[in-house]
């Protein structure tokens, strides 16, 4: 075992995941795990979301390693998992422990979920990794090749896929209730972090990092950038934590943020795969952080039976302090709320007043009230607490060999990123994208490839 104390990263030569996977060397994932298996899991990222998943993720299995830029969040971790190897850079802990851990939780800022999850799987680790699955579009491919690759049990954290309410509602649209869906609308009310207008440039000058902050680490595969200690309104650093979400290089909006939980019931529903077309409009663009407001619209083509279908997401505030939402004859008389998502079928509509698609109304609701909808089909998840549930599904995935246990794997969880990112991409070049998906190219917006594909900063490269 390696000794108990926090590793900083230094250059030095150390097997990488993808020479591993150049050299044949790659440690393969255990096919199954006998009930009384330990499954020994590394948590990268352990502040903030990531706090909870390492915490679910040893309900379900041994923590053996901890690992984060900030030590403070690894000495706070480390106090219930004091058995737990510390490290600041996951490349130096998979160097050091990669035949010692089975599987990973990746909850990290969102410009390093990519190369911290891609270079575990080529490992044979299982992984789970919060939303969005990646930073960019590319990536999220990549992803669900890897996984496919190396067999390994995957699971993307959008908490609303363990819930029975959202399995409801999918079961209920499949059953064609609400006739054919040719209209989608879901909306946040995020962002709720500071972006533009209140950032529009990135702080001039540097700061020294403080001692308990590994700043190369947490710039990941981003460009350099220094250091800075200014404070948002709500006392939150510029950057970490928490405010990253706002800026190009490191988060991927509110978009990114939500709409992998408030669209998942539409997507999964629907059959969505890659839309033929994405638009977006928004207030003010800069080169640093996502604007205020901004709508996106995905055009989707026929799917077996299913007609083709519009899908518009909606975020922020406009610059007169108006919410972006929906029309308002859609909510049917409801008062819009916070968060939540439309299914528009020419035979009725679903509205789920929620986030994660927790719960549902059907309208009109006189049409409706002796509806008891069909047989149940997707299992339910016996968890009290649908992120609980979310690893538990994992976990039962790694143990049964069957990668489909876990039900936000990257083969949905991937598509369903990549998807949703081409919003972004849309928003960077200023112009409807038709995408061709086949090769990743925006057809007629051949200045997309930069956006779907970032360069990665050296030493970091995916």
């Amino acid at each position: 075992m390696a000794q108990k104390k926090t590793f900083h990263y230094t250059r030095r030569n150390f097997i990488s995941a993808s020479a591993a996977s150049t050299f044949g060397f790659a440690f393969l994932p255990k096919s199954v795990f006998g009930a009384n298996d330990r499954i020994r899991i590394a948590g990268i990222g352990i502040g903030g979301k990531g706090s909870s998943d390492i915490d679910q993720a040893g309900n379900v299995g041994e923590i053996v390693a901890l690992c984060d830029i900030d030590d403070r969040h690894l000495a706070a971790k480390a106090k219930k998992f004091p058995n737990a190897n510390k490290f600041n850079d996951f490349r130096v802990m998979f160097d050091r422990m990669a035949d010692q851990i089975d599987a990973v939780t990746v909850s990290t800022p969102d410009n390093t979920h990519a190369i911290a999850s891609l270079t575990a799987m080529k490992l044979g680790k299982h992984v789970y990794c919060q939303k969005p699955l990646t930073h960019d579009v590319w990536e999220a491919r990549e992803m669900k090749n890897v996984a496919r690759e190396m067999k390994v049990a995957t699971q993307m954290g959008n908490q609303g896929t363990a819930l029975d309410g959202l399995r409801r509602g999918v079961e209920i649209v499949r059953d064609g209730v609400i006739g054919h869906v040719r209209e989608v609308h879901a909306w946040t009310n995020r962002p709720v972090w500071p972006q533009a207008p209140m950032i529009v440039d990135r702080p001039t000058g540097s700061h020294p990092v403080p001692s308990h902050i590994h700043w190369d680490q947490f710039l990941g595969p981003a460009p350099w950038r220094p250091f800075h200690h200014g404070k948002t309104a709500s006392g939150r650093g510029i950057y970490h934590p928490f405010t990253w979400r706002g800026w190009w290089d490191f988060g991927t909006g509110a978009l990114g943020d939500m709409a992998c939980h408030t669209v998942n019931m539409a997507f999964m529903a629907l059959k969505f795969g890659a839309p033929s077309s994405v638009s977006a409009k928004s207030g003010r663009l800069n080169d640093e952080t996502y604007p205020r407001w901004a709508t996106f619209t995905y055009n989707f083509p026929t799917r077996g039976n299913m007609p083709p279908c519009k899908m518009v997401w909606y975020e922020g505030k406009t610059e007169y302090g108006k919410r972006n939402l929906p029309p308002y004859d859609l909510f049917h008389g409801e008062k819009p709320v916070g968060s939540g998502s439309i299914m528009v079928g020419d035979k009725g509509v679903l509205y789920s007043p929620n986030d994660y698609g927790a719960d549902f109304k059907l309208f009109p609701e006189k049409k409706f009230k002796d509806y008891g909808g069909p047989q149940p089909w997707f299992p339910r998840n016996p968890s009290k607490s649908n992120d609980q549930g979310m690893k538990n599904e994992w976990a039962e995935a790694m143990r049964s060999g069957d990668v489909k246990k876990a039900y936000s794997n990257f083969d949905y969880a991937a598509t369903f990123t990549e998807t949703m990112l081409l919003g972004n991409v849309a928003l960077k070049v200023g112009k409807k994208i038709n995408w061709d998906a086949a090769n990743l190219k925006a057809k007629n917006c051949p200045e997309a490839d930069q956006f779907i594909k970032r360069e990665y900063r050296k030493g970091w490269e995916v």
